[in-house]
């Protein structure tokens, strides 16, 4: 993704009212890398399942059992490959989960905390029921230490079988499922962190601490390079393994410090004219420069997201997968854990556990009004989700090995119910996708794409004649840089179909955005003047002046009647004429500005001018819109 993009940018709708954004970009990215990884996931596990069942199942346990030392000097880490990968690279893994969290907190999904709430409560209960369950089949000896086993959930994993078993276009589910699963990862890693570390060491956790120092330093001074950061969060992953500390809490805490922020219009001009520069002069220093303005218009967290999600999820996790999948089931083991109070245990805690205390939680929070489920997810999208929360998979994993290090039988027994649990919770989570779909009609669990409020030329704003052909509307805010930029194209748009087509702009104000709804009102006013498409013009050219004075200041350049456009800006009216497209926009899937309908359709995909006369000419002559 790059700032220069505008067809893939917008703003987001933060805080306007009860709205939740559409899925930003990075989002999407996450989601379609995660969902991906899963098939590949599978795969591994049973690759490790058959090797470890195989005549060659000793060359399994012995390569895990490699010793691999990696020394500088007199100082070195030595570490088996069992190690080196849940120790070591999996750091990696928790380390992106940090950097997302950080980006969603700064600018995605949970910026508007009021979304957080209802996820916030199902998450406790997908974590507090499990264990209550775990423990009541486990509550004393050793077999109770194994109750973190049941909290996390593998968000590839979730999301991989969501894609197979669930609706067949899932978005808000599958974000609200996201920002659950960020709230779980947080606690597992917490839990992972400082309830199943060794003895600790006083020195390098110092060590430790002083490079969280030093990433909240760089964070507060803006350095926008990458590799500070990267050093620090190497330092401080070997300050971690060294304290005794498990490194995952390492990798979270490092990626939530590793700060992230929307594209500024200031940084995003600058690269627009280094890339220009550079296409004119293609030289050396030159491309340093464009480099380095495009580096900067985009936050270090994203930077390395993309470097490192990728390989995460398709090397490092798949990796893991491999490393402590392989279960060997031959000579009554397999006996044994059908039998053991543990196998049965994770089952329980995660199969019903995450699909009690997560569907529960979530009816629970909105029955007492603390939120509501994303539109478009209904009950039964809520219940089939939670089932597939009980794949826990990566993380539970992970705990296996460090609740029972000592005793290698209840690991596999704790490792069979993991593998069982994934099984049972895909099918119990169709079934219910399938019971919402037949029995209560809900079945797309997405945003809704059409038109709500039909335009309306006696109460719209119409530009080009109001029987044209074609209809493009445009829901947009006075103080968004890319509705700004799209101002432009779609005036590009106009010119290219001329008298076929009319262009309606409607009002979405964002909170984000301070000056918005002042500003639209203002061109409400100017309207009854018979002035609002040159006010219009007018607040788009002038986005970075638009307090009171500036705009009484426009009303006066225009001509109209100032007094009388003061008048009418404190008019409640107006306002109520904002909020009226601000509804038809909640009603019709809006999440962002600029937000496109070509016709009653909304466009999804890029916005430029090239995308959109091609959409507008699809639709003309009746073939599928394809964004």
């Amino acid at each position: 993704m790059s700032g220069l993009d505008t067809g893939a940018t917008r703003c987001g709708a933060g805080g306007t009212d009860d709205f939740e954004r559409q899925a930003p970009s990075p989002l999407r990215a996450f989601i379609s890398t995660e969902a991906g990884s899963a098939g590949l996931l599978v795969a591994v596990s049973l690759l490790a399942l058959a090797w470890a069942n195989s005549p060659w199942s000793e060359s399994y346990v012995d390569l895990w059992h490699t010793v691999v030392s990696v020394s500088v000097g007199s100082g070195g880490i030595t570490l088996d490959l069992h190690h080196w990968i849940n120790d070591g690279v999996m750091v990696l893994f928790f380390f992106v989960i940090g950097l997302e969290v950080r980006r969603e907190l700064a600018v995605g999904e949970l910026t508007d905390r009021r979304r957080v709430v209802v996820p916030l409560v199902a998450g406790i209960g997908g974590m507090l029921v499990p264990a209550a369950l775990y423990l009541a089949l486990n509550p004393a000896g050793d077999a109770a230490r194994g109750w973190g086993i049941v909290i996390g959930t593998d968000t590839a994993f979730l999301l991989g079988v969501l894609a197979l078993v669930g609706p067949a276009v899932s978005t808000q589910l599958r974000i609200f499922l996201l920002t659950l699963t960020v709230i779980d990862d947080i606690v597992a890693v917490s839990v992972i962190g400082l309830v199943y570390s060794e003895s600790l060491a006083l020195r390098p956790l110092l060590v430790a601490a002083a490079c969280l120092v030093g990433l909240v330093v760089l964070d507060r001074v803006g350095q926008w390079r990458a590799w500070p950061y990267v050093v620090l969060v190497v330092v401080l992953w070997v300050a971690t393994l060294e304290s005794g500390l498990h490194a995952s809490i390492a990798g979270m805490v490092a990626g939530l410090l590793v700060p992230a922020e929307a594209p500024s219009r200031r940084l995003v001009e600058s690269a627009a004219v280094g890339f220009r520069a550079f296409r004119q002069s293609p030289m050396p220093d030159v491309q340093r420069a464009a480099r380095r303005t495009l580096n900067r218009a985009i936050s270090v967290n994203e930077r390395l997201q993309e470097v490192l999600h990728a390989p995460t999820s398709y090397v490092v996790v798949p990796l893991f997968a491999l490393a402590n999948a392989g279960v060997d089931l031959r000579d009554g083991v397999l006996g044994e854990a059908l039998t053991s109070a543990v196998t049965w245990g994770v089952v329980l805690g995660l199969v019903v556990g995450k699909l009690v205390g997560i569907g529960g939680g979530a009816l629970l929070a909105v029955r007492l009004g603390l939120g509501r489920l994303p539109q478009g997810v209904g009950t039964g999208h809520l219940m089939g989700g939670a089932a597939l929360s009980g794949i826990g998979f990566t993380v539970s994993l992970l705990i296996i090995g460090l609740a029972f290090a000592d005793d290698p039988a209840v690991q596999d027994q704790a490792t069979v119910g993991v593998l069982l649990a994934a099984v049972l919770a895909s099918v119990v989570g169709w079934l219910l996708f399938q019971v919402a779909a037949r029995m209560f009609g809900q079945h797309d669990a997405a945003l809704p794409t059409l038109l709500s409020e039909p335009v309306d030329p006696e109460v719209d704003h119409v530009r080009g004649p109001v029987d044209a052909e074609l209809t493009l509307v445009e829901y947009l805010d006075f103080e968004c840089p890319f509705c700004g930029r799209a101002t432009g194209m779609a005036r590009e748009v106009r010119a290219y179909f001329g008298d076929r087509l009319r262009y309606v702009a409607r009002h979405l104000p964002l909170a984000v955005h301070p000056h918005a709804e002042l500003a639209g009102v203002a061109a409400e006013a100017a309207d009854r003047q018979g002035r609002f498409w040159e006010m219009h013009d007018l607040l788009f050219q002038h986005q970075d002046e638009l307090e009171l004075a500036d705009l009484a200041g426009y009303a006066a350049d225009l001509g109209l009647d100032v007094e009388q456009f003061l008048r009418d800006l404190e008019d409640d009216r107006l306002a109520a004429r904002l909020q009226r497209d601000v509804a038809s926009a909640q009603a019709s899937g809006v999440r962002g500005t600029p937000t496109f309908f070509i016709g009653e359709r909304r466009h999804e995909g890029p916005h430029d001018a090239r995308t959109l006369i091609a959409a507008l000419e699809a639709s003309a002559a009746g073939r599928p819109v394809r964004t």
